[in-house]
């Protein structure tokens, strides 16, 4: 056997290992989900916005811990790092407005995938993503509002304890912009 199919031989040895415990972790976080049946409950509401997996609600419950800590899906956000900071200064005012990022960077991470997904298959968060385009925003500035967003459905569902309504405020007329 040669060196190369040896090295081969090992790497292949282990993402076998690896794999394996990431099915045993899998495991784990469900079995610890189905003895707490309010933890598993949350985890229900959180995955019945669109977009929003299990292990996306892991990562959020893990990371946010109790809801009723924060007042407001703002605080939430801010918590979280999706608020906009304004760059000025002295005489240059006209800086761009990005995410703070002073905040929970994991709750940022673990909103990522699931923003460009519901960005497809989320009708309120593909509107506000259409719109922001429409308006000329780049493609990161709107992905940033759309974790934002998703960041406020995500409080919505908690503090409601009711599932993920797309129709929710339809009957109320559309602020104008």
């Amino acid at each position: 056997m040669t060196d190369t199919n040896m090295v081969q031989e090992s790497i292949k040895a282990h993402v076998q290992f690896l794999e394996g415990e990431i099915a045993k972790t899998q495991q784990f976080i469900q079995e610890h989900f189905n003895q707490f049946p309010e933890l598993k409950s949350q985890r229900d509401l959180l995955t019945s916005i669109p977009g929003v997996g299990d292990q996306t609600a892991a990562s959020i419950l893990a990371e946010i811990g109790s809801i009723d800590t924060f007042e407001s899906a703002r605080q939430l956000a801010a918590y979280s790092g999706l608020t906009p900071r304004e760059r000025t200064s002295g005489t240059s005012v006209r800086g761009k407005t990005s995410l703070s990022r002073i905040g929970n960077s994991r709750v940022r991470k673990a909103l990522f995938m699931p923003a460009l997904t519901a960005t497809q298959y989320n009708p309120i968060l593909h509107d506000l993503w259409e719109r922001l385009l429409k308006r000329g925003k780049t493609k990161m500035v709107a992905l940033g509002a759309v974790m934002r967003k998703l960041l406020h459905l995500v409080f919505g569902v908690f503090k409601s304890r009711k599932t993920f309504d797309p129709n929710y405020g339809k009957q109320f007329p559309p602020l104008a912009d």
